[in-house]
């Protein structure tokens, strides 16, 4: 394999780990919906104490992570059968997002390595900077209109309406208000964007020097 094809081996494993390491901050960073608890006014629309909402955030939480859960069951939501499955492909994603993690970590920590020993991170410029322009591009498009990126968002990783859920049959989505996810997304982009800047800024000085 000539080197060409070896960088760009590495820069997909890089990236793709970086995806992965940002999407599993993001959806396990609590604090975000504690402070989407009080900034939403969940208890209000739900009815529920904030006790009571973490309690069942927590559940839904270790289901989506730990493989070994089989069953979802939020004491205080009860849950459809199309609420229940769209729930377990989402713990499908989640499963899908760590297994690459694992896989991709250790190459793209090699690469990195390489890159550096052999003073040729400094190529890595470049490709940081087209990098950069892509939380902005996608934090563009959902600030034109998130209730559409929403829905594409869900029309590429599902291929069903079962994430359509009935606040009558899954009042789970109550406690789950579709602003939620896009303080996630924000979250994910800034963090995406952060990493990308801080690999701008030592790229070209290294390239500088070089």
């Amino acid at each position: 394999m000539n080197k060409v094809w070896q960088r760009a081996l590495g820069y997909f494993a890089m990236f793709l780990t970086i995806l992965t390491a940002v999407i599993t901050v993001t959806i396990n960073f609590r604090p975000l919906y504690r402070f989407d608890i009080d900034y939403l006014n969940i208890t209000e629309i739900t009815g529920f104490s904030k006790e009571i909402l973490l309690k069942n955030f927590a559940i839904l939480m270790r289901y989506l992570n730990f493989p070994w859960i089989k069953n979802l069951s939020t004491p205080d939501f009860p849950m459809s059968e199309s609420g229940a499955f769209h729930f377990y492909e989402v713990k499908q994603l989640f499963t899908l997002n760590y297994v690459l993690l694992l896989i991709l970590i250790i190459p793209a920590v090699y690469f990195l390595i390489r890159m550096f020993k052999t003073g040729q991170n400094w190529r890595l410029h470049g490709v940081f900077k087209i990098a950069a322009i892509v939380p902005v591009a996608f934090g563009a498009l959902m600030a034109l209109g998130f209730d559409q990126f929403f829905v594409s968002f869900h029309q590429v990783f599902f291929n069903n309406d079962d994430w359509l859920f009935d606040p009558a049959t899954d009042p789970i989505i109550m406690a789950l208000p579709e602003e939620f996810f896009m303080h996630c997304f924000i979250l994910a982009f800034v963090l995406l964007e952060v990493i990308f800047i801080v690999g701008l800024i030592v790229t070209r000085t290294k390239k500088k020097a070089k």
